[in-house]
């Protein structure tokens, strides 16, 4: 099938593309409102903001650990196999946590064995997500032609920040609603339907290595490498890890909720729901707007802008503000996202990219869960407001920094 490589809904005439876009949204819903009803559960049991930070960095070890191998094995074995197996795993833990959860099991067990459970049991969810998402990341690229991977950009970004703006949105209200037990068997059942849609897409060829590799060693030393001499991918990775290690505050959203704005659960849920929104409607005029034309300018006055809502939302003391300013943090870094996603399709070869995303994700993972445990540690030695603003602070002078080291990268075209 030929689409031109303007056409706004190239991608989406791709079946097993709309496959995988719409598995991405269900498994973006449910773990965020997994993470969002665990942390507020958390938080009301601890009342630490260390405590949320926690749950990022019991992720975040075996994740990183991992991630390296799940790329070696995502270029060398069958995608699709790995995945749903990862979803295996995945899907078990949020059994164990239903259960976890349940009146019987609590009346038995005291509140100091729910957090056990619960940091035990995203450390299984970060193995498997160590295996996860490298060979979904490079899955995408095998499921529409080249010509079409900005748009395929666009509408894979479209699809996940639908997820993580439907997640974090009603995760405070199912949880008022239904209790924690309850909103677990959503989530059950969410990550059921993701097994289901990743069954649809038909298994796809391993590419062949350009030269024969001796060790496992050896292959993800490869990737690595070739992460290192791309400079426009290096960097572009880096922001993601600055912007979001130093800048993001949806850990401790839960103590601005509860402390400092004084919304409760509902209010967490728009909170959270905020930058998402913000993502993906700006992330629907990339589709037609492609901010890859200009990619390292849009990239650096977006991670900028990123830094400076942070400041302005540590400062807010009015709730709607707050809400205003997380939007915007959310524009600016779906716009980083979509710029990085073409960057991590268009540069590296297909018998290599597994490898490469897994680099990649190590970084994502470094400034998601690094960064909330960043986030928790630093609001608790500082102050939660303080912390923000130190965070979105670094995040401007480093881009500052980068932009003066990388001003050939602003004329580079990738399409």
């Amino acid at each position: 099938m030929k689409t031109p490589p303007t056409d706004p809904f190239a991608a989406l005439r791709y079946k097993e593309f709309t496959f995988y876009g719409l598995g991405s949204f269900f498994f973006t819903t449910a773990i965020l409102i997994q993470e969002v009803v665990l942390g507020y559960q958390i938080y009301r049991i601890m009342h630490d903001p260390l405590a949320l930070g926690l749950v990022g960095l019991a992720e975040a070890i075996p994740y990183i650990s991992l991630a390296l191998l799940g790329g070696h094995l995502a270029d060398k074995y069958d995608k699709k196999t790995i995945i749903l197996l990862s979803l295996s795993v995945i899907l078990a833990g949020s059994f164990i946590l239903h259960w976890a959860t349940l009146p019987e099991t609590r009346a038995i067990h005291d509140d100091r064995f729910l957090l056990m459970i619960i940091y035990s049991v995203v450390a299984l969810i970060g193995f498997a997500r160590g295996f996860y998402s490298p060979a979904t990341a490079s899955l995408k690229a095998f499921l529409t032609p080249r010509e079409v991977y900005a748009n395929a950009a666009s509408w894979y970004s479209s699809f996940w920040q639908t997820g993580a703006i439907l997640g974090p949105g009603i995760a405070g209200f199912l949880y008022s609603w239904m209790g924690m037990s309850g909103t677990m068997w959503l989530v059950i059942g969410s990550i059921g339907v993701v097994f289901i849609l990743f069954s649809f897409i038909k298994k796809k060829p391993i590419p062949e290595p350009t030269h024969e590799e001796t060790s496992v060693w050896q292959s993800i030393r490869e990737g690595i490498g070739f992460v290192f001499k791309s400079k426009i991918l290096l960097y572009s990775i880096s922001l993601d890890l600055v912007a979001v290690l130093f800048g993001g505050v949806v850990a401790i959203l839960p103590v601005f909720a509860e402390d400092v704005l004084k919304v409760g659960a509902e209010g967490l849920g728009i909170l959270r729901a905020a930058p998402s929104v913000g993502a993906v409607l700006t992330i629907i005029g990339t589709a037609v707007y492609s901010p890859v034309k200009k990619a390292w300018l849009n990239m650096l006055i977006a991670v900028a802008g990123f830094g400076l809502t942070t400041i302005i939302f540590a400062l807010s003391t009015h709730f709607w503000l707050s809400v205003l300013m997380l939007f915007l943090t959310g524009a600016f870094d779906s716009i980083s996202v979509v710029i990085r996603q073409a960057i991590l399709q268009l540069v590296p070869p297909d018998e290599i990219r597994g490898r490469v995303l897994s680099v990649n994700s190590i970084f994502v993972s470094t400034s998601n869960e690094i960064g909330a445990f960043e986030s928790g540690l630093l609001a608790k030695a500082f102050g939660t407001v303080p912390s923000v603003l130190i965070g979105g602070s670094l995040t401007i002078v480093i881009v500052g920094l980068i932009w003066v080291k990388t001003k050939e990268l602003l004329h580079v075209k990738l399409i």
